[in-house]
């Protein structure tokens, strides 16, 4: 039985909607245009650029030098194919087909529309900031999933771009307003983006300048010592832990592969629970100590390192090897022993093709430069409060995200109107 369409709303082909919205596929009125196979024999080092789908991504565009090419000038025969402040342009191939989207803005003026790029310009019956949230969103991915062609390079059509079906209030004016509530959000997470972007930039060189004293915090002062790690601390095995076996119980645990893809630096949280049973047969980790990733890929990755710092019990599984140190700090441990230079010597220690390994005997012979204990607490807390701060904006920019993705629900669909 269907549920039951509340008083003022009708229900539609793209959902339940308000009476004087209407619901339509957008391919009778829209401006769709596709751009034209410029020969790459005619590229040029300067001139207009190209707008190809390389240059396309999801919300905005990209002007790499990687993947910009020019044309030398717009002549008559190509003119229909200049593109203009606030055209929406859809990438329609590649892996990322239905998800790569963008407006267009002055910064990305003058430019030319290549073949395999839609342009979508505003009309009478859409504006065009209206389409581009819904292109943006994750009802143009499901409908471009369902159309896209079967290759080895997925593509749509314009055909299939018309084919798309949305809701619209009725005036240009509620559309714009809607576009424009939406936009702001979108300009907010960008924002986040950028300054977390900028923050990381700045981390990493202090991280850089920092644990290797290229850069020494005031009242510091002496020279570093070199040591092996062999000579700072013993070393252990991880045991035990199988995938199954990690979501057994409520015991935290590490695994060696959420080395490389959950933690970073320090352990702050835990993607496997374990059972007291299995508990029993992995190694219980001590707060201080440090998890290599005594397996990897690569040997440029290997034997990536994480500091345990916290007071409570967990436990480490197979193919980690553990240092456990006698009196470094080991917050400033698991940071420096990501830096460049160990991570050459590490490198330059694994062992195999495929599946590349390190041993504890291999990584006990890895130098590292120490200050003393109390610049190295200083160092540790300067890069921790670092990281608290990325994450209080990742945590803000997540939040705005989620807001968003609730606005679009909301106000895509006229459950929420703009007057």
């Amino acid at each position: 039985m269907s549920a039951e369409v509340k008083p003022g709303y009708k229900q539609t082909e793209a959902g339940v909607i308000p009476e004087d919205w209407d619901a339509k596929v957008i391919g009778h009125d829209i401006d769709l245009l596709t751009g034209f196979p410029f020969p790459s024999s005619g590229y040029s080092d300067s001139g207009i650029r190209l707008l190809r789908g390389s240059n396309v991504k999801r919300g905005k565009t990209v002007w790499t030098d990687d993947i910009t090419q020019y044309w030398p000038s717009v002549t008559p025969e190509i003119s229909r194919y200049e593109l203009r402040d606030g055209d929406l342009v859809i990438a329609m191939d590649g892996s990322l087909v239905g998800r790569s989207s963008a407006q267009l803005t002055s910064e990305d003026l003058p430019a030319l529309l290549l073949q395999r790029v839609a342009r979508i310009r505003s009309s009478k019956t859409y504006d065009v900031g209206y389409l581009a949230a819904f292109v943006k969103s994750d009802w143009f991915i499901k409908h471009s999933d369902a159309v896209k062609t079967v290759t080895a390079i997925p593509h749509i059509s314009p055909a299939d771009i018309r084919t798309f079906m949305i809701p619209a209030p009725p005036t240009i004016n509620e559309q714009r307003a809607i576009a424009i509530a939406l936009s702001d959000m979108e300009t907010l997470i960008n924002g986040l983006d950028q300054l977390i972007a900028k923050k990381r930039d700045i981390q990493q060189a202090a991280m850089q300048q920092l644990l290797t004293g290229q850069r020494r915090l005031p009242g510091f002062s002496g020279e570093w010592g070199v040591k092996r790690l062999g000579e700072i601390g013993t070393f252990m095995k991880g045991s035990g832990v199988t995938r199954d076996q990690s979501s057994s119980g409520l015991l935290p645990c590490v695994r060696y592969g959420e080395i490389y893809t959950a933690h970073h630096n320090l352990v702050r949280a835990f993607q496997s629970l374990i059972s007291k049973e299995v508990a029993a047969s992995a190694t219980l980790l001590k707060m201080g100590d440090l998890l290599f990733a005594g397996s990897g890929e690569t040997k440029a990755e290997i034997g990536k390192c994480v500091a345990f710092v916290n007071n409570f019990e967990a436990y480490a599984g197979g193919d980690i090897v553990i240092l456990r140190p006698i009196s470094s700090d080991s917050t400033f441990l698991g940071y420096a022993l990501n830096t460049q230079e160990i991570c050459r010597q590490k490198a330059s220690r694994g062992q195999g093709d495929a599946v590349v390994h390190i041993s504890a005997n291999a990584l006990s012979t890895v130098e590292i430069k120490l200050p003393p204990k109390d610049e190295q607490t200083a160092i540790a807390t300067i890069l921790t409060e670092m990281d608290t701060e990325l994450a209080t904006l990742e945590a803000r920019r997540e939040k705005a995200h989620q807001l968003k993705q609730g606005m679009m629900q909301e106000l895509l669909t006229g459950r929420i109107r703009l007057a």
